[in-house]
């Protein structure tokens, strides 16, 4: 009976470590909607978030009752907003607000259509991006689609080609099928260093009220019109802002792109990898690191030294991990480099990666001081990762240094040379006698 109760604790221990694993960054996301229709019209995507494990709350932008915290604490983990005409949110929820939300962690995918509202233009302002008027959308008269499309053009059909070359972000989508897109166009601030332009449009595209005579320049035109752009903040929170909110609906997902002028056969759209992929990344499920370990010791010892002494052969070993799918794995770039740095680095080596341990040699340099060895990983797509170990160098004792320095062998023989010097004279002038003259006395 004993042995069938442990069996049963241990296999209801493993059902339960199996089913936290693969939700291990799953979160609560708050949906603000401005119909919530959108349950039906866009299900699917809803849908694959609440598969990964995520817990969905919908409500209307302009519900009295919202609010992201309470008694300083946020009550969701990330924000979803679908509401691309909201002038003025419900609750106490407000652009400030968002903005305090991400700068405390917290992740934000903001979705806008033709009608952006003054919220929304504000929000994206506050992130480094700017929406397109009002009444304006993206129109490109040779790549649209032409079942889905009104007549305006504005359904257009984005190459994967054009999408970010960072597959920690849209994973390998930049080989799947075409993606469709309806909307506003999005303009980045080029001084933004943190922005990321996840899809732009093909070069025939440009921005502009489909009802109006093109009598202007339009606000993006080809290349530098946006269809989705992100951030990652300081503090590794993530925010992704698109143009489009059809563009997540069931009616793109699930359609067979027919593009203007192709000659070849449908195919679906690859809507739905590409929205997986990036709602994995911004809601934290992938490219996320952590280090699990570090150690330091000279060469040839285990455990680290109460100081180090200028001169020593160190050896360095960190090792890192990354989040993908749900699970920690071992992290498999080469490209993390190591500082030792007391002000400025005095040493600066690429680590070798072995199977997620990246580890390296080199001799410390002939100054004490207190040092740091510091990894600052900072790469397009991943979280920012730093770690920084502080040690102390002192110099060589006496009783340490050489005997004699091949460099002062000239300095030893002028010593030496001299002593020999002094001897003979010394000798010479104690010991050496001129004979006498006599002198005649009258």
């Amino acid at each position: 009976m004993a042995a069938s109760l442990n069996l049963l604790l241990l296999t209801g221990v493993s059902i339960i470590l199996l089913q936290i694993v693969p939700v291990i960054n799953a979160g609560k996301i708050l949906i603000l909607v401005d119909n919530l229709n959108i349950r039906e019209t866009h299900s699917i995507f809803l849908k694959s978030l609440k598969e990964r494990g995520h817990q969905l709350t919908i409500k209307a932008a302009d519900d009295r009752t919202l609010t992201l915290t309470k008694y300083g604490e946020h009550l969701y983990d990330h924000l979803i907003i679908f509401a691309p005409g909201v002038d003025e949110f419900g609750g106490t929820i407000d652009v400030k607000a968002i903005t305090s939300f991400i700068d405390n962690g917290g992740n934000v995918l903001l979705t806008a259509g033709t009608r952006v509202g003054d919220a929304l233009h504000e929000l994206a302002a506050e992130n480094g991006f700017e929406f397109d008027e009002n009444r304006t959308a993206v129109i490109d008269h040779l790549n649209y689609d032409t079942v889905l499309d009104e007549g305006d053009h504005t359904t257009i059909v984005a190459d994967p080609a054009n999408l970010i070359s960072a597959p920690m972000i849209v994973g390998k989508t930049r080989h799947t099928n075409p993606i469709l897109f309806s909307g506003v166009a999005l303009i980045a601030d080029k001084t933004n260093n943190l922005r990321l332009e996840i899809l732009s449009a093909s070069t025939t595209a440009y921005s502009f009220n489909p009802r109006e005579k093109v009598e202007e320049y339009p606000g993006a035109v080809g290349r530098s019109t946006l269809l989705i752009g992100a951030i990652q903040a300081r503090n590794n929170a993530r925010v992704v802002l698109t143009g489009s909110l059809a563009m997540f609906s069931d009616a793109f997902i699930n359609a067979n792109v027919s593009k203007y002028g192709s000659t070849t056969k449908l195919q679906k759209s690859g809507n739905l990898e590409l929205l997986t992929e990036l709602s994995k990344w911004v809601f934290m499920e992938k490219s996320v690191l952590k280090v699990k370990s570090v150690s330091h010791h000279r060469v040839g010892e285990k455990n680290p030294p109460r100081e180090y002494t200028i001169l020593d052969n160190v050896e360095y070993e960190i090792e890192i991990e990354e989040l993908n799918n749900g699970k920690w794995e071992a992290f498999r770039e080469d490209d993390v480099q190591l500082e030792f740095t007391r002000i400025d680095p005095f040493v600066r080596t690429t680590l070798k990666n072995y199977n997620g341990k990246l580890k390296t040699q080199f001799k410390l340099p002939d100054v004490y001081g207190v040092f740091k060895f510091m990894v600052d990983y900072r790469r397009i797509g991943y979280s920012h990762l730093l770690d920084v170990q502080q040690v102390s160098v002192r110099p060589l004792q006496h009783t340490q240094y050489e005997r004699f320095i091949y460099s002062a062998y000239p300095y030893y023989v002028s010593a030496f040379s001299m002593m020999i010097g002094v001897n003979l004279f010394s000798c010479v002038f104690l010991y050496h006698k001129e004979p006498s003259k006599d002198v005649k006395k009258d």
